[in-house]
């Protein structure tokens, strides 16, 4: 009776199911503007045109849920993980060099893909056990932080007042408001900021209603191909992580609301790293940055208890119409950043919480000592790194970090350098196992 009870409570929507139309609509708002804030950053810190970037977000999305039969509910947007060699390659080749690069690290990703494929997913549990993948994500979300917190630390009131409202609505809220929490923490933030009057509305008037972005094709470059091409290896775990994470929520929603068959997501990682591949192949094809499938949209998928593939289509389309539209994006650029600060705390926060979630469910044991090793290894490396040589841009206002570790005369990606040692690590444990493991 009780089970019958939590079954008619729970509300939440499958990746077949397809929600009315106005919350159709509301969940894929809520899809833009938590991708929004972490996909434009990534722009602008390496020198890629924001029209562009928001086209390339949604194409590559598309063309994701399109290869993968619209089976896995992720998003795709610009990744952190290439931001020191991509801005690298623009400062001395320009961004047409880069898109090469970006390009060529689809490949990476569409041949791991292959090789899942065709070996099995043991093969791959192997190379990325969960206290791999589940310590990136922790990682992921951890070094997401301070970017959360600076954005907050813009109007401190603001950003409370949002993150509150946030988490109200995620805990108290039931039926369709509870899975629109997000975007209405967002609309309490916002409103609180017109009352406060810290809304600029000047981008409007550097804006056309209709525009078309500035897209631009690749310039085949072997330096930035070297220089770009080995990050995809680093957001393999990521992406991995998020699919495992994604599975993990689904089938609980499944279990919970009584629906069956079973979601078999994490038996599809070859056709995600296929489809992840892809996305950055369009993206770096019309002028944008290189990216994954977003850890953003699948907390927000985790909060919402919403993982219908039509949410993630129309977000997508919104997306490359926001590009077109000067007036939309304008309109979303005026959400103060304190406002999306006080979201991200939360969003942040739960990307972390999945990646300890995976691994309590995958039964990881960090009482082993291979296990622990891996799990330390990545944390230290991708925190350590991610915080080290921050930067105070002129007017001392934001701290910004390089997120690269100074070793041996190179500049080296924190959460790259840290997904690399724990793969190449638990490979010696794998070749040479521990007398423990043995012994089983």
């Amino acid at each position: 009776m009780a089970k019958a009870e939590e079954k008619a409570r729970v509300i939440g929507y499958l990746p077949q199911d397809n929600p009315p139309p106005l919350k159709l609509l509301a969940f894929a708002i809520q899809h833009v503007i938590v991708m929004f804030p972490a996909t434009v950053l990534v722009a602008i810190l390496t020198g890629f045109d924001i029209s562009v970037t928001l086209v390339a977000s949604g194409l590559a999305t598309l063309c994701f849920l399109f290869i993968t039969r619209k089976r896995i509910p992720l998003y795709y947007g610009s990744s952190f993980s290439y931001i020191a060699a991509v801005g690298s390659v623009v400062r001395t080749a320009g961004v047409r060099a880069a898109q090469a690069g970006i390009v060529a690290s689809g490949l990476v990703s569409i041949a791991a893909g292959y090789i899942i494929k065709k070996f099995g997913k043991e093969t791959i549990s192997k190379v990325l056990p969960p206290a791999i993948t589940g310590s990136v994500a922790i990682v992921i979300g951890l070094t997401l932080a301070d970017d959360a917190i600076l954005q907050a630390s813009d109007n401190w009131t603001l950003s409370l007042i949002t993150l509150f409202a946030t988490v109200l609505f995620s805990v108290y809220l039931r039926g369709t408001l509870g899975q629109l929490s997000i975007l209405l923490g967002v609309v309490v933030g916002y409103v609180v900021s017109l009352f406060m009057g810290v809304v600029d509305f000047s981008g409007f008037s550097e804006v056309a209603l209709f525009q078309i972005p500035k897209f631009t094709l690749p310039q085949w470059n072997w330096n930035a191909v070297f220089a770009i091409m080995p990050i995809a290896i680093a957001t393999i775990p990521e992406s991995t992580a998020h699919l495992y994470q994604i599975d993990l929520y689904v089938n609980n929603l499944a279990e919970r609301v009584g629906r069956k068959p079973q979601h078999r997501i994490s038996g599809l990682l070859g056709e995600n790293l296929i489809g992840d591949g892809i996305g950055d192949m369009v993206a770096g094809a019309i002028g944008g940055p290189a990216g994954t499938n977003y850890g953003e949209n699948t907390s927000l998928m985790a909060i919402t208890r919403n993982f219908s593939i039509s949410s993630l289509i129309v977000a997508a389309l919104i997306s490359i119409l926001v590009g077109f539209f000067g007036y939309l994006a304008a309109f979303v650029n005026t959400i103060p950043q304190a406002v999306i600060g006080g979201v991200s705390v939360y969003l942040f926060g739960v990307i972390g919480a999945q990646g300890v979630a995976l691994m309590i469910a995958e039964k990881v044991s960090l009482f082993k000592p291979a296990s622990l090793a891996v799990t330390a290894m990545i944390l230290v490396i991708g925190i350590g790194g991610s915080f080290f040589g921050n930067v105070v841009p002129e007017g001392g206002k934001m701290a910004l970090f390089s997120g690269n570790i100074p070793i041996f005369g190179m500049e080296l990606p924190a959460i790259a350098t840290a997904a690399i040692v724990g793969i190449l690590l638990n490979l010696v444990f794998v070749m040479f196992k521990p007398a423990e493991e043995k012994d089983n």
